[in-house]
């Protein structure tokens, strides 16, 4: 059977590269809208917990396996701006208080099943030109000059909105998407001060490069959102800073997870000459099938846009002969 080969170490250097880089912004795991998704298994949600990072989460599910964790309710934040009413209830149920929102339909929803939530105004992303894996502009997120009805919306509501968040998208290779995403964050809480609001909390979403050969690194990203941190956040407004990193942590195939797969089978794909008739010469092509696929381990493939580095090992070894195929 295929399986996967982990190094738990790696997610340990990775938080203590966090630490180091973004000492202001606290780390919860997820990668919206992945979320805990992103990777669920035990071992590494167990580990990051214990590290004492929050944790992202998206449905009911996920709410249920993170708080078994003893993670404390508040170290969870449910950030999935379009939540299911029954699972709000059960959010309130477990005193999972603070949750995204970016619009007045979702208001109603939380209004009528959580009314003591503390409430993120999740905004869009300022460009739709930034490079990312997975763009979440158009999935998520309110246009800017939509967030004062949405507050007064909120307002009449009786619902509190503590906060302001967005996600620039998952694989950035933009290190200028945050202080851009920075500096609007920082007029939509002006917004919330105009609209009667205290706002404490900013969240910057996710996207961060997790991979040693990244388009750009990690170091790189941090520089210019520490300093767009520094301008429009400083210190001394008193302003929680949390991310939610989920990539950054597992996706690293140089070291933190490596999947083991066997070629089960070969078939010779028929020359292109027999199936058009035009009579050219093709070099022979092979089909290997391996015992994993898009419905088990690749799936991220076709719903996270990844692309899977293959490394073969021993090849000759195991074929017992040189072979250029």
């Amino acid at each position: 059977e295929a399986f996967f080969i982990v190094d738990l170490s790696d997610v340990v250097r990775k938080y203590t590269t966090w630490k180091r880089e973004l000492p202001r912004v606290e780390p919860f795991y997820g990668e919206s809208p992945l979320s805990v998704k992103c990777n669920e298994d035990v071992q590494v949600l167990s580990l990051l917990a214990q590290l004492g990072t929050g944790f992202d989460c998206a449905s009911k599910a996920e709410i249920d396996k993170i708080l078994s964790l003893n993670v404390a309710p508040n170290r969870v934040i449910y950030a999935n701006p379009c939540k299911q009413s029954s699972h709000i209830r059960h959010a309130a149920k477990h005193e999972v208080n603070v949750m995204t929102f970016d619009n007045i339909d979702e208001l109603s929803k939380i209004e009528a099943n959580h009314s003591n939530a503390k409430l993120v105004v999740r905004i869009m992303p300022p460009s739709t030109e930034i490079e990312a894996r997975c763009p979440l502009g158009d999935k998520f997120g309110a246009l800017l000059e939509d967030v004062p009805e949405l507050l007064n919306a909120a307002k009449s509501l009786g619902l509190t909105v503590i906060g302001v968040s967005f996600h620039v998208g998952s694989g950035c290779n933009d290190p200028a998407a945050y202080p851009k995403a920075i500096a609007e964050a920082s007029t939509a809480f002006d917004m919330g001060l105009q609209a009667g609001f205290h706002f404490d909390l900013l969240d910057i979403g996710g996207g961060f490069p997790g991979q040693k050969s990244a388009k750009v690194s990690f170091e790189e990203f941090c520089g210019p959102l520490r300093s767009a941190l520094d301008e429009y956040f400083p210190e001394s407004k008193g302003v929680h800073i949390i991310a939610e990193p989920g990539r950054y942590f597992v996706e690293s195939v140089e070291s933190t997870f490596t999947l083991a797969v066997s070629i089960i089978g070969k078939r010779t794909v028929l020359p292109l000459k027999q199936k058009s008739g035009d009579g050219k010469d093709d070099d022979p092509k092979f089909m290997y099938y391996l015992n994993d696929g898009i419905f088990g381990s690749f799936n991220c493939i076709v719903f996270a846009a990844y692309d899977p580095v293959v490394e073969l090992e021993d090849v000759e070894q195991y074929l017992g002969r040189n072979s250029d195929n």
